[in-house]
């Protein structure tokens, strides 16, 4: 059962206080409202307090095998078109509509954040950015092609800087491009919402990585693994163009530099979907904030 989260709705017991509503009503980290609500009651769900348990073992157990079972085949086996497919399904058909929406929103995140990256940057950038707007979508490899993205996204930067000569830097905040920011039009009403669409975010992951693994030769699963760490790399491009390095407090997926195993990719990815929803909200914060100074510059004196 999902929890209340309306302070006026439920009722603070000091000896017994609720740890989701301290968790939502605490504001030491930026996270929009409506997805930290969507956030904390899938947390709080019983899918993810009884099925989790179960499958998080299981599901690390079949990535030990299947990195066994790949040994004798083809280094370049791969079935990506039919990977997508069958995740597509098992989100329509499974997932709860707060996991679907939370997935769904990431792409646009991710697209967005990277644009504000290369906008800000001062040298010309190739982008591919995905937006999905039905499940669908995902259908033509978008979560292969959102690993791809990331890495040639920082390939491209930086080489781009380099011949430049030139490095980010800090842009004051007039100046900053926020343009490419705002909310994704996906609702979480629009999700599907049938009698098996119940599981949780945490366990779908969990599920959903030896599948990814199965379906991807392994340097595509390595890598995509891997592209976990580079959230490191995109708060400090971030954190430089606002100079505002306090926020790289919210980083939590270790150095870039030290590959880590492929067994905790799916609690990793599940900190590497929160860490971009909180950068982008901390982006949107800064984007109201410049409106509000420039709105305060064009008003007249009293």
């Amino acid at each position: 059962m999902s929890p209340s989260l309306d302070p006026k709705e439920l009722s603070h017991d000091p000896r017994d206080p609720s740890p989701w509503l301290a968790s939502y009503l605490d504001q030491s980290t930026p996270l929009e409202d409506g997805v930290k609500r969507a956030w904390l009651a899938d947390a709080a769900s019983g899918s993810r307090q009884y099925l989790l348990p179960l499958i998080r073992p299981l599901a690390r157990t079949c990535i030990v095998l299947i990195q066994l079972l790949k040994i004798p085949l083809p280094r370049n086996w791969s079935a990506s078109r039919a990977l997508h497919s069958i995740l597509a399904r098992g989100m329509r058909r499974t997932l709860s509509p707060r996991a679907n929406w939370l997935i769904m929103r990431h792409f646009h995140l991710g697209s967005q954040i990277l644009a504000f990256i290369a906008a800000n940057s001062g040298v010309k950038v190739q982008l591919s950015p995905l937006t999905p707007m039905d499940i669908d979508d995902l259908k033509e490899e978008l979560f292969l092609k959102h690993d791809l993205n990331l890495y040639n996204f920082i390939i491209n930067l930086n080489t781009a800087l380099r011949a430049n000569g030139s490095t980010l830097a800090p842009v004051p905040l007039d100046q900053v491009d926020f343009s490419m920011l705002e909310q994704p039009e996906l609702h979480l009403a629009d999700m599907p919402n049938g009698r098996l669409n119940a599981i949780d975010l945490q366990s779908a992951i969990e599920i959903f990585t030896p599948v990814y693994q199965l379906f991807l030769t392994d340097n595509d699963f390595w890598r995509a693994s891997n592209s976990l760490q580079l959230d490191e790399t995109i708060g400090i491009y971030c954190a430089t163009i606002l100079n505002s390095p306090e926020h790289l407090i919210l980083l939590n997926n270790k150095h870039p530099l030290v590959p880590m195993s492929t067994l905790r990719a799916g609690y990793r990815l599940v900190l590497h979907g929160l860490s971009t929803e909180m950068l982008h909200c901390l982006l949107m914060q800064m984007k109201a904030t410049q409106a509000q100074q420039r709105q305060g510059e064009l008003s007249p004196e009293a």
